[in-house]
């Protein structure tokens, strides 16, 4: 059975408890759950589907479930470990103490942003497919990345950090 990743917007330790949001998945009938860290992130194993039926199915049961959903995002885990092999972030100078973010949307960007576009440290580098790639060196004006973010690609999207994506492919057994 194929392996996924759900990656879900808006989740911490403080609005979603990982053992619920497990059971949560089981309930909609994936097998082989399992959380990574505290942030939304829910490796899984489903028949082959769609993303978006995965996605309005995991959003069913949390609803039913949880009483919420959460936007869920769903990519297979062997594209998502393509995206590690490939490194999109290879081509680009990034100072070594800068954070690597993905940000996963369920559609294609369209091309009229010229890139790499920088406003205050906060660069995004490259669009691939429904991935943006972006790298930002944390500071006290840190908050202008996730505006930079929803202004360009709007508002229904979840971004991770570069490791935290590998974590959750590892998670998964690979592909």
């Amino acid at each position: 059975m194929p392996r996924y990743v759900a990656f879900l917007r808006g989740v911490m330790p403080t609005n979603a408890k990982m053992p619920v949001l497990r059971r949560a998945f089981e309930s909609a009938g994936f097998t082989d759950v399992a959380t990574v860290l505290g942030s939304g992130n829910v490796v899984f194993s489903a028949r082959a589907a769609s993303e978006s039926a995965l996605e309005r199915k995991a959003e069913a049961a949390m609803a039913k479930t949880m009483d919420r959903a959460f936007y869920t995002i769903v990519r297979p885990v062997a594209e998502l470990q393509k995206l590690i092999d490939a490194d999109p972030y290879s081509a680009f100078r990034v100072a070594p103490n800068a954070k690597r973010v993905v940000t996963f949307s369920r559609s294609a960007h369209g091309g009229s942003l010229k890139l790499p576009h920088e406003v205050d440290g906060a660069r995004i580098l490259a669009v691939v497919g429904r991935e943006v790639f972006t790298a930002y060196v944390p500071t006290a004006r840190t908050p202008v990345f996730m505006a930079l973010i929803e202004k360009h690609f709007g508002p229904n999207v979840t971004t991770r950090t570069w490791d935290t994506v590998g974590r959750c492919v590892n998670a998964a057994g690979g592909a």
